[in-house]
């Protein structure tokens, strides 16, 4: 599994020889510093590679494409700064052949030092070299303001722009998500086109239940694996009038989809959580799903991929745990507010204190299962925090997402309320779910904490990656 580790970039120094040496010395030092205290990683050409480590010429470019190949794997973005004008044929001779984001980074002038000796010209020489990145098709970053300052908070934005950016990127390009279970037949709105996701980089194994009931009677007692687990739950949450026989099945489940991702190395999965949990096994599995969530490990439930796809996607860009949520309540008469729920899988991270196992108080009605045959609901409430959402579907061969932000409130939920909930405010909501109802889109959709995500998620996703991305907030239509 991939981490949420801050990205680790490979300075690119752009030079044009006849400008002042001593700015290359200097672009050296400050960049490393400040990445460093943004808690980054960098690593850069010897400055005995080439003059001062740049790149101004094609033997120079040559030499830093040699570097990269040699650090294949260490690096997951490139900043490709300006502290003067640079060389644009040299950067594109040693970028060219590059699969990770490129961000195009230019120094600014400063008034009291315009004369030869001092001037840097990065805010024309940047054009130059975009032009020339455009001519040959290979795609880069830029943000506003056009130039800044490394030491300035507009850089330290840019990169964490860029660090949220390169992770959705580097954690789709060749991710694999673990179908475990067949769709249930009632929830054909999780439908997914297995050959689309592959054509776009995405591989999906399929897992039969059949083998999970099988490897959980495998599981004994005795052992770390189980009892690791039984602590882990145990802490997790309170399981006050639950029966003991439910929660040994919960723990060896819980050991077996740990087993599952670690086998298969997924970054993600969907789980099929009913009904053949609730009739053979008397258990339902949410809380195996939000403790699982809590850890950054994506897990969506009723077997949706598409929405499993989007919460790595979001959890990637937010170092935070992600949740798939129904759309399911209007909230009284607030066209800007709805509940957003699931049963008991959103990570106790992002609930108000810890949730308590529940018999599942719909299925308990349910004829086909009845009471306490479904106990592992996480029922609580969600806590108050600004969110970024996202949601997947595949079409035409083509990968389909949307993207937009809003608002967990302190409104309350009724005590009546099954499941875990939270009220959230979304700017034209009813603009959104116009959107979700006319395109095809599920009933379910994925949220994470965070400001300042919907950007660089939709860059990485459209722009790096190919996929289709429409944001209903803005344009509606």
């Amino acid at each position: 599994m991939r981490t949420n580790d801050p990205s680790t970039f490979a300075i690119f120094l752009g030079n044009r020889g006849f400008f002042p040496p001593e700015l290359m010395a200097q672009a050296r030092s400050e960049l490393t510093d400040v990445l460093q205290k943004l808690g980054h990683n960098s690593i850069m050409l010897g400055a005995d590679c080439t003059p001062h480590g740049a790149v101004s010429s094609a033997e120079d470019a040559q030499k830093y494409a040699n570097f990269l190949k040699e650090n294949e794997g260490k690096y997951q973005g490139i900043i490709l700064t300006l502290p003067n004008f640079g060389d644009e044929s040299a950067a594109i001779n040693a970028l060219r052949d590059v699969n990770v984001p490129i961000y195009i980074h230019a120094w600014p002038d400063t008034l009291d030092k315009m004369a030869p000796k001092f001037r840097r010209d990065s805010f024309c020489g940047k054009f130059s070299v975009m032009d020339v990145f455009y001519q040959y098709g290979k795609k880069f970053t830029t943000l506003k303001p056009h130039v800044v300052a490394p030491q300035s908070e507009g850089f330290k934005e840019h990169i964490e722009y860029f660090d949220r950016l390169c992770r959705v990127v580097g954690g789709l390009k060749n991710m694999v998500v673990g179908a475990v279970g067949a769709r249930t037949t009632a929830f054909k709105t999780v439908r997914i086109d297995e050959l689309a996701l592959q054509k776009n980089g995405i591989t999906m194994e399929v897992i039969d239940l059949s083998e999970v009931f099988s490897r959980m009677k495998s599981i004994e007692s005795g052992s770390s694996a189980y009892k690791d687990k039984a602590a882990r739950l145990k802490g997790y949450t309170n399981w006050t009038g639950v029966p003991e026989e439910a929660f040994d099945k919960l723990v060896c489940l819980g050991v077996v989809l740990d087993e599952i991702f670690e086998q298969w190395s997924l970054d993600a999965m969907g789980f099929r959580c009913w009904i053949e949990l609730q009739q053979q096994l008397n258990i339902s599995c949410c809380v195996l799903l939000s403790e699982m969530n809590d850890r950054n490990v994506p897990v969506a439930c009723e077997v949706d991929i598409g929405n499993a796809v989007a919460m790595y996607a979001l959890q990637r860009a937010s170092g935070e745990p992600a949740a798939c949520l129904d759309w399911n309540n209007n909230y009284g008469d607030d066209p800007e507010k709805c509940i957003l729920f699931h049963c008991g899988s959103t990570a106790q991270a992002l609930m108000v204190g810890k949730g308590c196992i529940v018999d599942h108080a719909m299925l308990q009605h349910d004829p086909q299962v009845g009471p306490g045959c479904s106990y592992g609901c996480n029922e609580g409430r969600i806590r108050s925090f600004p969110f970024a959402f996202a949601s997947m579907k595949t079409d035409n061969g083509d990968l389909d997402f949307y993207l937009g932000e809003g608002e967990f409130t302190q409104d309350a939920i009724p005590d009546e309320f099954f499941g875990c909930g939270g009220v959230a405010w979304i700017k034209n909501l009813q603009d959104v779910l116009l959107y979700v109802g006319r395109n095809g889109h599920r009933h379910h959709v994925s949220v994470t904490p965070g400001r300042n995500l919907v950007e660089p998620v939709k860059e990485a996703l459209e722009y790096y990656l190919g996929y289709q991305v429409s944001l209903p907030q803005v344009n509606p239509d």
